[in-house]
Parts: C-alpha cells; structure tokens; sequence
C-alpha cells in the first residue's frame, strides 16, 4: 500500500499567502442621521425639565398679594381683562 501526497507538506503554507486587499467604496451620498418621534419627544421633555430647572425661584410674597387682589371682586374689571388679554397675545405672539 503506498499513500500519496494530496497537498504540500506545511499546512500552514497556504495561509502565509498574502490576498489583496479590498479597498472601502467610496459613496456619493452625504451622511445622515434620523430620530424616532419618541426621542424627539423625550428630547422635549428634557428641554422643559432643564427649563423649569433653570427659571428663577417663586416669591411667595407675590404670591400672596396677587391671591389677595383676587379675593377681591372689585379688583377684576374690564380693563384688567383687557391688559391680561394683550399681555398673554403678546408673550404668545399672537396678532
């Protein structure tokens, strides 16, 4: 009985050759990034924390004066509704 070689003696030989190697695709399009409307919603969120967080501390004083105004009935008039009314387009932006 004699055996025959099937391949070299090293085994290792076939993996010490060396292939080219692929160079990366260049792409035309620009990179891009998207967000799911949950992020953009807890983003929000964040935002209005972060804004709360940051506005100045309540005076309580004012408060109380503002709470004793409107206890009293002569206090809200026409021309108090008036101002408010301007004052709330105003700070919203409405025209």
């Amino acid at each position: 009985m004699t055996i025959e070689r099937i391949g070299p003696i090293d085994p290792v030989q076939n993996l010490k050759k060396a292939g080219k190697t692929a160079k990366p695709k260049a792409s035309d399009s620009a990179d891009s990034i998207s967000f799911s409307a949950e992020a953009r919603s807890k983003a929000e969120i964040y935002n209005a924390t972060e804004l709360a967080k940051s506005a100045p501390a309540v005076r309580k004083e004012r408060v109380e004066e503002v709470k004793r105004k409107l206890q009293d009935p002569s206090y809200i008039s026409d021309k108090l509704i008036d101002t408010l009314a301007d004052r709330l387009m105003e700070y919203f932006e409405i025209t």
